[in-house]
C-alpha cells in the first residue's frame, strides 16, 4: 500500500502562560484505503491532530505530509486550495449554513473549486440520493434531525471527491441509532477505498467500523492496532470499553 498521511516527529504547543505540549513527537503513517480511528482521553491531542492533517493547523514542530504534498510548504492560500481538492472534513456539530438549503450547503466547495454549476449540482444530488436525503434538498437545517444534518455535512465533504475524509467525533451530537447509521456510512466509504480518519471516543464503534485504532494519551501515542481479529485490543482499550459499558 502507499503512504497518504506521514506524520514525522509532530509536535505542537500553543502559546500561553505553563504552555505545555499537546502532541509530543509524534510519528504516523496512514496507508490509503485505510480506515483509522483516533482515540484517547480528553485533552489527549485527538482533535489537534486531525487539524494538523488537514492543515487548518500548522505543526510546532515536524512534518506533515498528506499525497507526497509537505504542508509545512504550502502557504494560506496554497493550503485553501489543497483543502478543497484533496480533502473532505466531517465535524461534530454539522457546521452546516443556516441560511443555506441543503442544496446550497452541499454545493459550497464545489462553487470554491470552481467546478462547472451543472457539473457540480448533478454530483451534489447524486450524493443526496446515495445518503438517502435527496427529498429534502429544499430544506434549511433548522428543519432537519440531528442524522440528516450529519449526512449533508457528509454529503459536503465529498462533493469535491477528495482522497481523504477526516472525521473529528462524527456522532457526538447524535443519539445512538442515528451515530450506528452514520458510522455505517463512513465505513462503506472506507470499504469503497477510501482513507478515512476518525477522531472517536466510542470504543465499540471504533473497533467495529475501524480496521486501525491509534490511541493518544497525553500527546503521544499508546497504542497503535491493527483490528484483525486475531490481535487481543490493547489493555487501554479495554479499560475504556469496560467503564462505557458501565455508564
Amino acid at each position: 500500500m502507499t503512504t497518504l498521511v506521514e506524520l514525522t516527529e509532530v509536535s505542537k504547543t500553543y502559546n500561553g502562560a505553563g504552555a505545555r505540549a499537546v502532541l509530543d513527537q509524534v510519528s504516523l503513517d496512514i496507508d490509503g484505503g485505510e480506515f483509522t480511528a483516533i482515540m484517547g482521553p480528553s485533552g489527549s491531542g485527538k482533535s489537534t491532530l486531525l487539524n494538523l492533517i488537514a492543515g487548518i493547523d500548522r505543526p510546532s514542530g515536524g512534518r506533515v505530509t498528506v499525497g507526497g504534498e509537505d504542508l509545512g510548504r504550502l502557504n494560506e492560500g496554497r493550503l485553501a486550495r489543497f483543502r478543497r481538492a484533496r480533502l473532505g472534513f466531517v465535524f461534530q456539530f454539522f457546521n452546516l449554513l443556516g441560511n443555506l438549503t441543503v442544496l446550497e450547503n452541499v454545493l459550497i466547495p464545489a462553487q470554491l473549486h470552481g467546478t462547472r454549476p451543472a457539473l457540480a449540482r448533478a454530483r451534489a444530488m447524486q450524493l443526496l440520493t446515495d445518503l438517502d436525503i435527496a427529498d429534502l434538498a429544499n430544506r434549511y437545517p433548522a428543519h432537519l434531525a440531528g442524522g440528516q444534518q450529519q449526512r449533508v455535512a457528509i454529503a459536503r465533504a465529498l462533493i469535491n471527491e477528495p482522497a481523504l475524509l477526516l472525521a473529528d467525533e462524527p456522532t457526538g451530537a447524535l443519539d445512538t441509532r442515528s451515530g450506528e447509521q452514520v458510522l455505517e456510512l463512513i465505513s462503506g466509504l472506507g470499504r469503497e477505498g477510501r482513507t478515512v480518519i476518525m477522531v472517536t471516543h466510542d470504543v465499540k464503534l471504533a473497533t467495529r467500523h475501524a480496521g486501525r485504532v491509534v490511541t493518544l494519551i497525553d500527546g503521544r501515542i499508546h497504542d497503535d492496532t491493527r483490528l484483525d481479529g486475531a490481535s487481543p485490543l490493547p489493555e487501554t482499550m479495554v479499560k475504556v470499553r469496560i467503564d462505557q459499558e458501565q455508564k
